[in-house]
């Protein structure tokens, strides 16, 4: 997933500003009463800032906080000093970092990343993603749908796909909302928000 990084590399220090101005039960609206409210074991995958690793780790979760980008990762860790955020590189689709700790979590988040994936390596990451998804847990994606930001790599993936993906790995979809883009800069991008229980 090196190429789909690369135009985050560059611009992470704007990034870190903008993905900061978005409270994340305001992003997450449709999808928010499937996070645990009792203390549990949260997976966020592309934790960007932190901002939604901050937020669950102030509900009391522990998080385990996925980044590949180290401009991004590096800045999110002194935004968001936290004890209860563990920070680790790795990447879609393997997860092999991730993975290779034997944990699985109540919440596993991938936020704005599945589409960055091709039709194949999509195909590998479910059962990768899945894996880390505890019995009765649940995992919330979101798919961006608009024109492609210049460098970046970007594919429009439907949520029928992804639902099919999830299913054979014995996911099931409790939601599927379109909503519009919370940045106004944005009229023409949508966002596809999906949220199923193991």
């Amino acid at each position: 997933m090196t190429d789909s990084i690369a135009g985050y590399a560059k611009e992470a220090s704007s990034l870190l500003v903008t993905y900061e101005r978005i409270p994340p039960d305001t992003l997450h609206r449709p999808v928010w009463h499937l996070i645990p409210t009792i203390p549990s074991r949260v997976l966020d995958i592309g934790a960007g800032s932190g901002r939604d690793a901050a937020h669950f780790a102030a509900m009391g979760h522990q998080v385990l906080a996925v980044e590949p980008v180290d401009a991004l990762r590096e800045g999110a860790m002194k935004l968001h000093p936290s004890p209860r955020i563990e920070w680790l590189a790795d990447t879609l689709p393997s997860l092999e970092r991730v993975r290779a700790r034997g944990e699985t979590f109540d919440a596993v988040l991938a936020t704005a990343v599945w589409m960055h994936l091709d039709e194949r390596e999509r195909a590998d990451a479910m059962p990768a993603v899945a894996s880390l998804v505890a019995s009765g847990g649940v995992l919330i994606l979101s798919l961006r749908h608009g024109p492609i930001p210049p460098g970046r790599r970007m594919f429009d993936v439907s949520a029928e796909e992804t639902i099919a993906l999830a299913a054979r790995e014995g996911l099931a979809c409790l939601v599927n909302a379109v909503t519009g883009s919370v940045q106004a800069k944005q009229p023409d991008v949508t966002w596809t928000r999906l949220g199923f229980r193991k």
